[in-house]
């Protein structure tokens, strides 16, 4: 391998490893998301009276409405989560694959 080639290829290296970074930064927004949606879903049991806050003004809303609409939102983020899994797993092989490459070729 070139010294050309092994810089372009440490050059991809070091941009997998920036996409895992911003992919493990969006995995732990969802995560915390999703906690605090499976919160939300806990305490409204309980709950005889809900509100609902739309544009930093609480609003009576309807506890099934709310559940209801909890539970998509849950659903969509666990989707995102494994969607971003997926992808964090294809990039890292990506990546561990590069590095034997390069490490291989300095040898």
């Amino acid at each position: 391998m070139t010294d050309k080639e092994q810089e372009e290829k440490i050059e991809q290296l070091q941009l997998l490893e920036q996409n895992l970074q911003s992919f493990l930064v969006q995995k732990q927004q969802f995560q915390m998301q999703l906690s605090e949606v499976t919160s939300a879903l806990e305490n409204l049991k309980d709950s005889k009276k809900t509100y609902k806050i739309i544009a930093n003004v609480m609003i009576d809303a309807k506890k099934e409405d709310l559940e209801k609409e909890l539970k998509q939102k849950k659903e969509m983020l666990e989707i995102r989560l494994k969607n971003l899994e997926k992808q964090e797993e294809s990039i890292r092989e990506k990546s561990q694959k590069l590095q034997k490459e390069v490490l291989g070729s300095m040898k």
